[in-house]
């Protein structure tokens, strides 16, 4: 004979191990599968509410289904209770043997004893499938009509089931929800307000219908709420009943939105119910915060909508978190309605990134986004530079992101969006995407010169006190230097009062060879390394003959790297040296205009028709160039974006070809350069095209 439930959880307790538990529910399952397959009726019930326990603990109890049924059809109470519980518990909607229970579903609900049918009410509130709804739904609806306030609630919890799963019988049954609501007791008049949301939600149409013409009744009934004395019954924390005056809001909430008939009758109320309700317990807050919603989604006045905002914002100054996080996240729902509003408690949500729970600061951090305007766009950029500082790792990338938007859609002039963005790569160069970097490089090189010249010193500053850990900070860096270091040989005034220094040619030499000689430097940088000091043989051009060499040098020493990328890039960048006819010339600008048109479809910042017009030579008629593809080719090169996939060598216009000089002798890498420019050039003959490199060479990123 098997254990009684009791000494069934005094074993399961003193098990030491999961081993131990294991074993004890192992032999107590053989001993119940035997009392079932005897048919030992008389350990019947205590045998499925063992089963309860099991499958509490998370073990199989699917074979002791049929014995749930067997006890629900059982003439007794007790046995009926655990029969129910257990039908409840062990099975689910999908269960096949859930429809032999329909019968003794319909006989229970036809039961003398209220609380067997209340059993029988429940289940079906629970477990009702399709099938079972339309054979019991004429069941439950008699039910409705009880004279018992327990059976009545009941049986509208039951109705919202069956109407769930059977949407084609709200229209059969709507009307018979009306007459709930002037029922006396509160308990069914919560169910009652839950079943017509239930039906305002299955099918809205028939629901704000039929419930439309209700609005006055239920703002009375939330105003006798409101007007209500202590009622020892239905009082929480001082509040009269606050589960239905939940309920209702949320019904006023579905049948006032789009109808302003409605919401002009709910508004005077939709007030009372903000002033006067208690904040200094969860029950009133819970009220305002359904409060809030109705009045944001309805169409209420703007006076109101400022008052649920208000609401929102003394939320923000609760000590709970849940109830900051709640207010946190309304606040970035409606602030599209009312951004004004919103706005006056700026100060306090920036004041959540210092919270110390971390859903408190990614809410708030994403309401901020939300809040930036051209007129606050630099205090509130420098609150996120502040917390990029403090931010988790795993965030730090989706903020550099969101902080680059807020550059591109706000910046109020050149200097402010080039100050900000290398201040954001100085803070997490390292954890910045390539978009990142790249607009950073697009906005400097499309900047005036005093911009430029400014963007240069201070990224050569900001460059020498990092460890080495900013990649970010440090390609954009190296790619600046070689494009603008001629502006490092002159003084700079920053508008901040300081002044930069001039360097010297050798000093901006030995400051990027600093970078490169760190065991920690990335490749990518030490890559981008050989391109800046191959363009710094153009800027110091009329330095001291020591300088070009000593910038040549340092690109012939990769020439037998092991690193094939740069054993690529020092060759060709040596040959460029030789003889490159231009092609380390200064980059051409693009244009911001056509690069936002590129982001907007989804592409890379660096866009091949964004080269500005200026830069790049133009000729109409029979000998114009008819595709530039070349000129990713360059982009990629100067790595502008850090790993373009480089365009075809041989698409190069044949009309572009018939105007170049012809001299086998020369590097097939600045033929390709000069195709790439597509301007023309005296002494040049027409050649080949030359299949690209394996590998990148000159043309990786």
């Amino acid at each position: 004979m098997s254990i009684k439930l009791r000494d069934l959880i005094r074993s399961v307790r003193s098990c030491k191990t999961a081993a131990e538990e294991r074993s004890v529910i192992s032999r107590e399952s053989a001993m119940i599968r035997t009392a079932i397959r005897e048919e030992q009726e008389q350990f019947r019930h205590r045998n499925v509410a063992k089963l309860l326990f099991m499958h509490m603990l998370g073990y199989p109890t699917h074979f002791g289904q049929l014995e749930c049924l067997k006890l629900i059809a059982s003439p007794h109470f007790p046995e009926k209770r655990i029969g129910y519980l257990g039908l409840m518990l062990l099975l689910s909607e999908e269960a096949d043997v859930l429809m032999l229970a329909t019968n003794s579903l319909k006989n229970d609900l036809g039961h003398g004893n209220q609380f067997i049918v209340g059993l029988a009410l429940c289940t079906i509130g629970n477990l009702a499938t399709p099938d079972m709804s339309r054979d019991l739904a004429t069941e439950v609806d008699k039910h409705l009509r009880s004279g018992s306030p327990y059976i009545r609630k009941k049986a509208a919890l039951a109705m919202a089931r069956c109407l769930t799963k059977c949407p084609d019988m709200v229209e059969d049954f709507v009307d018979r929800v009306v007459s709930l609501l002037k029922d006396r007791s509160h308990g069914v008049l919560v169910t009652a307000v839950q079943l017509m949301s239930c039906i305002c939600e299955i099918d809205p149409a028939i629901g704000r219908q039929a419930f439309v013409r209700l609005v006055p009744s239920l703002v009375r009934l939330l105003r006798n709420l409101l007007s209500m004395g202590y009622s020892p019954e239905h009082d929480v924390s001082g509040i009269s009943d606050p589960f239905l005056q939940v309920h209702l809001l949320r019904l006023l909430r579905v049948l006032g939105e789009g109808n302003e008939e409605a919401s002009e009758q709910m508004n005077d109320i939709l007030a009372q119910v903000a002033t006067n309700t208690e904040t200094a317990k969860n029950a009133g807050n819970a009220i305002l915060y359904e409060c809030v919603q109705t009045i944001m989604s309805v169409e209420s006045e703007e006076g109101l909508r400022v008052l649920a905002i208000n609401i929102l914002g003394r939320f923000l100054l609760n000590r709970d978190n849940n109830i900051r996080y709640v207010a946190l996240n309304t606040l970035g729902k409606v602030v599209k309605q009312d951004a004004a509003a919103v706005q006056r408690h700026r100060n306090t949500i920036v004041e959540c990134l210092k919270d110390p729970d971390v859903s408190i600061r990614t809410r708030a951090l994403d309401l901020i986004f939300k809040l930036v305007t051209p007129e606050n766009v630099e205090a509130l950029t420098a609150e996120l530079l502040n917390y990029l500082v403090v931010a988790q790792g795993e965030n730090r990338s989706d903020i550099c992101t969101r902080a680059l938007a807020v550059v591109d859609g706000f910046s109020p002039s050149e200097r402010w969006r080039v100050d900000t963005l290398i201040t954001l790569l100085t803070i997490a160069g390292k954890d910045c995407d390539d978009r990142v970097r790249a607009s950073a490089i697009v906005y400097i090189a499309g900047s005036a010169d005093d911009v430029k010249a400014y963007a240069v010193h201070k990224l050569v500053k900001a460059m020498r006190d990092d460890d080495g850990s900013q990649e970010g900070l440090l390609v954009v860096a190296v790619w600046c230097i070689g494009e603008f270091g001629d502006m490092l040989l002159s003084q700079c005034d920053a508008p901040s009062g300081v002044t930069y220094q001039a360097l010297e040619p050798m000093s901006v030499i030995d400051e990027v060879e600093k970078v490169i000689k760190r065991v920690t430097c990335p490749s990518t940088v030490k890559q981008r390394s050989l391109t800046c000091f191959a363009k710094l043989t153009d800027r110091f051009s009329s330095a001291p003959p020591a300088v070009l060499d000593r910038l040549r040098e340092k690109v012939r020493k990769y020439e037998s790297s092991m690193n094939l990328e740069m054993q690529i890039r020092a060759c060709e960048y040596s040959e460029l040296m030789r003889d490159g006819r231009g092609a380390l010339a200064r980059m051409p600008v693009v244009d911001p205009k056509v690069t936002a048109r590129r982001q907007a479809r989804g592409g890379s910042v660096i866009d091949v028709g964004a080269v500005s017009s200026a830069a790049m030579p133009q000729k109409s008629g029979p000998g114009a160039v008819a595709d530039v593809q070349g000129g990713g080719d360059l982009l990629d090169l100067l790595d502008l974006g850090g790993g373009g996939a480089p365009a075809p060598a041989q698409q190069v216009a044949p009309a572009a070809q018939q105007q170049m000089p012809q001299n086998p002798t020369q590097s097939s890498d600045a033929d390709l350069l000069s195709d790439i420019f597509a301007a023309p050039m005296p002494g040049a003959a027409p050649i080949q095209p030359v299949a690209p490199v394996v590998g990148g060479g000159g043309g990786g990123g």
